[in-house]
Parts: C-alpha cells; structure tokens; sequence
C-alpha cells in the first residue's frame, strides 16, 4: 500500500501559514484528473485563499463533532488558511457526489505529499456558501477541502467490527481514528 495512503488524516489544527499558489493549483490539477462518470467531467472548483472569504467560509463549517470544542478549529490560531470548494454547475446532473469523491480524495492524497493537512468538510451551510462564492442558479458547493500545514498527529488504530468508531482525544490532546481491520470488514468468495 502506498505510503500517502496511511499517513493521510483528517485535520483539524492548522499552522497559520500561508499556502503558494503553484500548489494549491496542483491540488486542483490532482482534483481533474479523478475519475470521472462517463468521463463528463463535470465538477468545477474555487480555490478560496484571501483570509477574507476563508473566513467567512469557515464561519459557515462544523467541525469534529465526537471531540468538540475540544478540536474546533479557532480563526486567527488553529483554523484553516485555504479551502477548495467543489462545485457541481448542475446539482442534479449525473453522479456529481461519486465524482466529488473521487476529486477530494486525489486532493488530499496529494496535499499529503505537498506537507499539507486537509479535511473533507460536508458540514456546512451550502446555501450561504453559494451565495459567498456568487455561484449561478443551480450551482451549488458539493463539499468543502479546508487545507493549512498540519498543527497536529492523529492517529489511526484497528479496530474490531463493532466497537466503537468514534474518534476521541486521549490525555494529551493526540487524536485517535478508529478504522474497522481489514479481516473485520472483508468476505473471500
């Protein structure tokens, strides 16, 4: 298995350090070149970099919800400095939501490899966030990608099939992500 792969986690604690342009562009030629259903490529994207318009789409983001407050991220301290927004122009063409999926994992795989963290945000209030991004009728913002350096380690534990998958904060602060063991999830035919 690729190394990218397992060191890749969700996270919620940002360095407040700005992110060169060059790379948030391969973040997005990474994005375009998922697969793509029917290979109608029709997912679009904004990068949201000026601290203006992050903050105010992070005002609109809920975070971590199994370790809030604890983990939420703080603008100015611990938030993210960049978001990507992927966009479907028409929201109920095609298969947009398996195409984002696989648009966002390509970004966080490769901000792994830039030194960059990342979390897939799905909670957040997409009608004002349209409204932000001045998208046109029928537009809307499938997901969010908050991006910053990483200011945290979590970590990934195996798990059995049926405890807990809830992620926790031990101690010292280190966040733990419960993943269900390949054996526990798996049947051989």
């Amino acid at each position: 298995m690729p190394e990218v792969i397992k060191k890749r986690r969700s996270i919620r604690r940002f360095k407040q350090q700005s992110i060169d342009d060059s790379a948030l562009k391969e973040l997005i030629d990474s994005a375009r070149l998922a697969p793509s259903g029917g290979n109608a490529q029709r997912l679009r994207f904004i990068v949201i970099r000026t601290s203006e318009i992050v903050n105010k789409i992070f005002e609109l983001t809920a975070w971590a919800g199994h370790v809030k407050p604890r983990r939420n991220p703080e603008i100015g301290k611990t938030a993210p400095v960049a978001f990507i927004a992927v966009i479907a122009p028409d929201a109920n063409a095609g298969i947009c939501h398996a195409d984002a999926g696989a648009a966002v994992e390509n970004i966080m795989l490769n901000a792994v490899e830039l030194g960059l963290g990342s979390c897939w945000i799905g909670a957040f209030n997409r009608t004002k966030a349209d409204e932000i991004l001045e998208l046109k009728e029928g537009a809307t913002a499938l997901y969010l990608v908050a991006l910053g350096y990483p200011d945290e380690k979590p970590v990934q534990e195996d798990i059995k099939l049926g405890e807990s998958t809830k992620y926790y904060l031990d101690d010292k602060d280190i966040l733990h992500v419960p993943k269900y063991a390949v054996e526990e999830i798996t049947d051989w035919l």
